[in-house]
């Protein structure tokens, strides 16, 4: 494989060797990931490890990493965070510690494997999974599947090389294709009518309009007794299809849309079988589901194949996309525009484990960041998102959301195009004034 690295890049892997033989040192540790996609794919990646080198762990699965966990983790001797870890320099406090990160990170002085330390941005070149897939030289494509769930497309930088690690390895295909979500997976009409990125005028949640345009277009829905999917297509078939839902977007006035129907898709040369989850943007969807729902374990157990996993997530992947389209239809009908920012005030109406994706699917194409609140445990969970578009112009919405939560009482980060905090309940007015603040600086 020829791809050559830079001085940091080097110094990073150096560190992600680093890490590997410091996690290697201890005993019986307890491996704390978060709950996403990318937490769940950088979870496992660790796990895996541990599982293969028959090593005791433990693991732990959570939301936060906030003084309260810290406070409970304080009785563990050691202590490998995953995903976690780099944006809370209180984890100083406690014994033994190994982090593997890519957040962004201040005043943490214990052994951290994180690109930002180097130099590489963990907001769009290396995700949490790709950070344990370097460390422990194992699932590259679980780490495509995390960075893909962290938003981090198209790839690029240690993301490249990630990705040239999964190719050389057979664990992953790169190729362009459409980029809509169900083209292995989803009957054709269903693959149209539950599109959600992007949203299609016209035929979005519209089973009768879906059907009239397949068969304006002349491609059958079924071949014999058996509905037939995207994948199923012959090359002509796919390239009228495409062309037609490009030709809809921009007619709609949603020329954006069109130019990223388009785009590198990848797929996960293990999961053949296994077709909800045989696309990496799929994958991270099923795992989403499965943190999101309270069942962060189903979601590791897919990505080790645990017996009995795939089944039970995609279970859970329909409850998920479900809340997600009623999410949705609420957030359009209840977007504010709150000059620097857009706000979606879902308290009492959206989950706050899927506050944040709404944020993202109803931002697309508008401009500006979107913020979401909705009611959490501790308060107010806040979810903000942006686009590459935005960030490339400055936007650093974890800056933004760690500065106005300090001004208010709470906590928060994240990457630049994509953050979260918490707040006491009562401060959301002043909250969102500071966020305003920030955003016209």
């Amino acid at each position: 494989m020829d791809f050559p690295l830079s001085s940091n890049q080097l110094e990073f892997l150096e560190r992600c060797a680093e890490a590997r033989r410091a996690s290697f040192s201890f005993k019986n540790p307890l491996i704390v990931h978060h709950f996403d996609a990318d937490g769940l794919s950088s979870g496992a990646i660790v796990q895996s490890a541990f599982r293969k080198e028959k090593r005791k762990y433990r693991a732990l699965a959570v939301k936060k990493l906030d003084d309260a966990l810290i406070e409970k983790l304080k009785s563990e001797e050691e202590i490998i965070f995953v995903d976690l870890g780099g944006g809370n320099r209180r984890v100083n406090e406690l014994k033994d510690v190994v982090i593997i990160d890519h957040h962004q990170t201040e005043g943490v002085e214990k052994l951290q494997a994180n690109p930002m330390l180097f130099g590489i941005d963990g907001g769009m070149e290396l995700s949490a999974a790709g950070s344990a897939a370097f460390v422990f030289d194992i699932h590259y494509d679980l780490g495509v599947v995390g960075a893909v769930g962290d938003m981090e497309y198209p790839l690029i930088g240690m993301n490249r090389y990630l990705l040239q690690k999964g190719i050389d390895a057979k664990e992953v295909e790169a190729k362009i294709d459409l980029r809509m979500y169900g083209r292995h997976s989803r009957p054709l009409v269903d693959f149209l009518a539950y599109s959600d990125e992007p949203f299609i005028p016209s035929l979005s949640y519209n089973l009768q309009n879906c059907e009239k345009f397949l068969s304006d277009l002349n491609i059958p829905l079924k071949k014999g007794e058996e509905w037939r999917n995207y994948s199923s297509l012959s090359v002509e078939e796919k390239k009228k299809l495409v062309s037609a839902l490009a030709k809809l977007l921009v007619d709609k006035g949603m020329g954006w849309a069109a130019e990223e129907l388009v785009g590198e898709t990848y797929l996960l040369l293990k999961r053949e079988n296994q077709p909800g989850v045989f696309d990496a943007n799929e994958f991270s969807t099923a795992l989403n589901a499965c943190g999101r729902h309270g069942a962060a374990e189903i979601g590791v157990g897919i990505c080790l194949n645990d017996e009995g996993a795939y089944e039970k997530a995609l279970l859970l992947l329909r409850k998920h996309k479900l809340a997600i389209r009623e999410g949705v239809s609420f957030a359009k009908e209840n977007l504010n525009d709150f000059g620097p920012f857009l706000f979606i005030d879902a308290r009492g109406i959206i989950e706050d484990s899927i506050i944040g994706i709404v944020c993202g699917m109803v931002g697309a194409g508008k401009g500006k960041p979107v913020l979401g609140a909705a009611i959490s445990e501790s308060g107010i969970k806040i979810s903000s998102r942006g686009t590459k578009k935005l960030v490339d112009g400055g936007l650093n919405l974890g800056k933004v959301l760690s500065v106005s939560t300090q001004k208010v009482g709470g906590v928060g980060g994240g990457h630049r195009i994509a953050a979260g905090a918490n707040i006491p309940q009562g401060k959301l007015n002043p909250f969102l004034h500071e966020v305003g603040t920030q955003l016209r600086h």
